[in-house]
């Protein structure tokens, strides 16, 4: 997605959170669905296009940067005394 390139991908797993609109989701475990959603890109320029263009911009919502960032934080939430079994911080 970040190179603008049209992108078809699994609609399991965390792939449709990441992707949003910017890819045509399909099962993975269908050949058909997959001959399909490739169908679908190669036959329409249009639609390609706009997948790209999304795609560019749904891509700059993940940094590795930003990763670093938040994994830090977890793990620093993490070892408080204040952080929980549940998952919950202790006020």
């Amino acid at each position: 997605m970040a190179c603008g390139t049209a992108v078809l991908t699994s609609n399991g797993s965390s792939l449709p959170e990441v992707a949003g609109d910017a890819a045509v989701l399909v099962d993975p475990t269908s050949v058909a669905a997959i001959a399909e959603g490739l169908a679908t890109l190669l036959e329409s320029p249009e639609r390609r296009a706009i997948l790209a263009e999304r795609g560019v911009e749904r891509a700059r919502r993940y940094r590795w940067s930003a990763v670093a960032e938040r994994t830090i934080e977890v793990y620093r939430w993490a070892s408080t005394p204040a952080a929980s079994a549940d998952g919950r911080a202790n006020v």
